[in-house]
């Protein structure tokens, strides 16, 4: 079987997995009834991409470069106008911003066009978490003289910020409900009758092998 690599170390991929679960999907498995496979079969075939936020994704991309040169010149301008504390604040602030866009960018397509909820859920709060928050302090605090300029560059980065926080929490919970029913269904052994291919489009894992250990007595009742 060939083996996937993932740009998340493994131990945070896990922590992200069961936050993502536990987070986006509503636990309900009570109310499943796996009696009805014709029901089941368009969730399992769907792809749950989300359009919006790769269109988001896409823009940003494009527009994060004129964001950084503009900040930058701003930046210079002012630079000698600014406290000690502030010029430090504010360069730390641009490095930090324009590292963790490169890794925010980058986890949200890979999340999002593959199906990954680690990278997804990995870029979901790297952009609540940290991105939003320094776009706050650049756009609200008066003591770093706050041009016309850069109030518009940081408006429209912000309505870009907001957008994909938002359309990844959607595709998060998305995403996160169709794995719990693909796993409930492997489980019971459904996801092998409503799936044309022999491998699960989530994991790459064959149907019927779950990741946890199961005893061969288990198999005997299928």
């Amino acid at each position: 079987m060939p083996v996937f690599y993932s740009p998340v170390p493994e131990n945070l991929q896990m922590g992200l997995t069961s936050m993502g679960g536990s987070v986006f999907t509503n636990n309900r498995t009570a109310d499943s009834d796996f009696g009805r496979e014709p029901e089941y079969a368009p969730v399992v075939n769907e792809q749950v991409s989300n359009l919006p936020l790769q269109m988001l994704l896409y823009f940003n991309l494009f527009y994060f470069p004129c964001w950084w040169f503009s900040a930058v010149v701003m930046l210079d301008i002012k630079f000698h106008h600014l406290a000690g504390y502030y010029q430090a604040l504010l360069i730390t602030g641009l490095v930090l911003v324009t590292i963790i866009e490169v890794i925010r960018l980058y986890l949200g397509y890979v999340g999002n066009l593959e199906e990954k909820v680690p990278e997804l859920a990995a870029f979901w709060l790297l952009s609540f978490t940290f991105q939003l928050p320094v776009l706050l302090f650049f756009m609200t605090d008066e003591g770093i003289l706050i041009l016309p300029l850069e109030r518009g560059i940081h408006l429209v980065y912000l309505l870009f910020l907001l957008a994909q926080i938002l359309t990844s929490f959607m595709a998060l919970r998305t995403m996160t409900q169709k794995l719990t029913l693909l796993f409930y269904l492997r489980q019971f052994g459904r996801a092998e009758n409503l799936h044309p291919r022999a491998m699960s489009p989530i994991h790459g894992l064959p149907y019927h092998c779950s990741v946890l250990p199961v005893s061969s007595s288990t198999h005997s009742f299928h």
